[in-house]
């Protein structure tokens, strides 16, 4: 399992799971890696933190340090029934494309996910957050039900 975040310009930390996610484990990479990259990029507290409703994203520990982290990026909630809305599986499609067409072979699988990763160009990143006004717009317009964005 890998955990990411990005923004309109900038990726982030890119990190492997060895193990399933659970909340506690969640929590460890809110305080170790997520905060430490909206404090940098963010640092006027205007940020926007979106995940979705996996388990562990809305666990109680994961809930209750968001809730205590308000004040230095604002937390989108995500709406149930809405992966259309989630821009992090375009990136992760479009990583598995950057990784099918790499050659020579880098020689660990983490080694080629991160090189590919550290590639993206900047424009797909503002795109894809560019999409979200049109991506929400829809989802309302569907009142929580499936879309075909």
């Amino acid at each position: 399992m890998i955990w990411d975040v990005c923004n309109w310009r900038d990726l982030g930390p890119l990190i492997r799971l060895k193990t399933t996610m659970t909340g506690d484990r969640y929590l460890n990479i809110l305080s170790d890696r997520l905060h430490s990259f909206m404090s940098i990029v963010h640092s006027d507290g205007l940020g926007q933190f979106q995940q979705d409703n996996a388990t562990p994203h809305t666990s109680r520990v994961a809930t209750k340090w968001l809730q205590e982290h308000s004040s230095d990026f604002r937390h989108f909630h995500w709406p149930p029934k809405s992966p259309e809305m989630n821009i992090t599986e375009d990136i992760r499609d479009a990583l598995l494309h950057a990784v099918e067409k790499r050659s020579p072979p880098p020689r660990t699988p983490m080694d080629l996910l991160q090189d590919s990763w550290c590639e993206f160009p900047p424009g797909y990143l503002q795109t894809l957050v560019e999409s979200m006004s049109r991506r929400f717009e829809s989802f309302l317009r569907a009142r929580g039900d499936p879309t075909r964005y």
